[in-house]
């Protein structure tokens, strides 16, 4: 999670006076971020645009994304229909990232180059047709992770760009991958019981 400073502590970590932080939040040069308490803070985004940090100008990016390669004309659809999305809402998009691989992955390089492109304050807003484009699971959290950094993700909610078949193929590989830890288990437990054949049962010493 990104640090937050409050408005003096935040002063001190730019070099200026904590009137100079209050003169530019009135001028609309600075936005102090909200605790859910009301607290305003500031955090390494805010540092980043005051120091210069940041890149001049910070883009707007879509990112598409279909589980198989056997989709890949699903993958042109959800383009085709990001792309009347934001000519429909006037959003000027600067760069299109179209990616092959599951939601539940993690380590989809496209996905976590863009991931880092947010924490370094290079992307102010990504745009996907519904949630698990991005990741199946935890978009809240990621979400808060990217608004810490100033990007806003924006969800064109297209049902249809999710897939049933997608979500059947992301619950297989649930139970596949429960399988092999307790495949796994089982060889671990034999292992034992055949290391140490007059100790306990392996149940008991892995209680």
């Amino acid at each position: 999670m990104s640090k937050q400073y409050r408005i003096n502590e935040f002063a001190q970590r730019i070099g200026r006076a904590t009137s100079t932080i209050r003169r530019w939040e009135r001028e609309g040069k600075l936005t102090a971020k909200r605790l859910p308490s009301g607290q305003r803070y500031f955090d390494e985004s805010d540092v980043r645009a005051i120091l210069g940090g940041a890149p001049n100008k910070r883009l707007t990016v879509v990112y598409c994304r279909v589980s198989s390669h056997g989709q890949k004309d699903n993958l042109q659809s959800q383009v085709a229909a990001m792309e009347q999305y934001c000519l429909g809402a006037g959003i000027a998009v600067d760069e299109w990232i179209k990616e092959v691989g599951g939601g539940m992955n993690f380590k989809r390089k496209q996905f976590l180059g863009l991931l880092d492109r947010i924490e370094r304050g290079e992307i102010a807003r990504v745009l996907v047709a519904h949630k698990d484009r991005l990741v199946r699971f935890g978009f809240d959290l990621l979400e808060h992770l990217a608004h810490e950094q100033g990007c806003e993700l924006v969800v064109a909610n297209h049902e249809s760009l999710s897939p049933e078949q997608e979500m059947v193929e992301d619950l297989l590989a649930i139970v596949h991958s429960f399988s092999c830890r307790l495949y796994g288990m089982g060889k671990y437990k034999k292992q034992i019981k055949d290391d140490y054949p007059k100790s306990r049962e392996p149940k008991e010493l892995l209680s």
